[in-house]
């Protein structure tokens, strides 16, 4: 989370990963005083969402704008991902067992992944992470949730991540159309670990709704209400995020 160059970060988060698995790592460890934002590089600019162009997959500048807003989209997983496991300890009064740390180590080292593909098909057709404006709105969603275990799981791999979900099928298929089979790969990766994460989002947030004595669905549209401003709206991908096991969340 420290690490401010993007390559390096994602580099930072599969080494990381890779200590873990080596056992050279230990978790929980001393408390640190995590940082309320993690360091980033000078480019790109932050905007206000509505401020970033949307372009459809059709033209290079537009498979380009979509690549881009992935990447960086996968920057700030890495670091919600590390944020998670080095804020969260415990949930309230219960610490939370290794195989917490365990599955967020895990996306971590995904995210990573995910973004040093994207940043290597950037340069494959000529741009670079940092060329375009992006907005702020993940790390935003992780500010208002610093505070509750529960609610940063139900806001960002519920929602958010499984919005992600939703929508990637039909973006493979646009490039797919588009020709750029190179791009519509990647996609189809990090669609597929995308599940995972948001499989492990449903676990502890189970975990979490059990620690509080209520359903897990009363407590996922609560953290929705309060920290998404209402109800989800679909269309949802209902086969994946069956799959995630998230359909007694959502009443289906």
């Amino acid at each position: 989370m420290l690490t401010a160059d993007a390559e390096a970060k994602a580099l930072a988060a599969r080494q990381m990963a890779a200590d873990w698995r080596a056992g050279t790592l230990t978790w929980p460890g001393t408390r640190i005083d995590v940082p309320s934002r993690p360091a980033r590089p000078a480019r790109p600019e932050l905007v206000a969402p509505r401020h970033t162009k949307r372009r459809g997959p059709g033209s290079l500048a537009g498979r380009i704008s979509l690549l881009h807003a992935l990447a960086h989209i996968e920057l700030n997983a890495i670091d919600l991902a590390c944020d998670l496991v080095a804020r969260f300890q415990v949930d309230g009064t219960h610490p939370l067992p290794t195989s917490f740390a365990d599955d967020w180590v895990k996306v971590a080292d995904d995210e990573g992944k995910h973004f040093l593909m994207l940043n290597a098909r950037l340069a494959e057709l000529g741009a670079a992470y940092g060329d375009l404006p992006a907005h702020d709105g993940l790390w935003q969603a992780a500010e208002t949730t610093a505070h509750d275990f529960a609610a940063r799981l139900a806001i960002v791999p519920l929602v958010h991540e499984a919005r992600g979900l939703d929508v990637t099928p039909q973006t493979v298929a646009a490039l797919e159309r588009a020709g750029d089979t190179a791009s519509a790969g990647i996609l189809a990766v990090i669609y597929r670990d995308e599940i995972g994460h948001v499989a492990a989002g449903v676990r502890w947030f189970e975990a979490a709704a059990t620690h509080r004595d209520v359903a897990a669905k009363h407590l996922f549209e609560a953290c929705v209400a309060r920290y998404h401003g209402g109800e989800l709206k679909g269309p949802f991908n209902e086969p994946a995020r069956a799959e995630a096991g998230m359909a007694a969340l959502l009443g289906r």
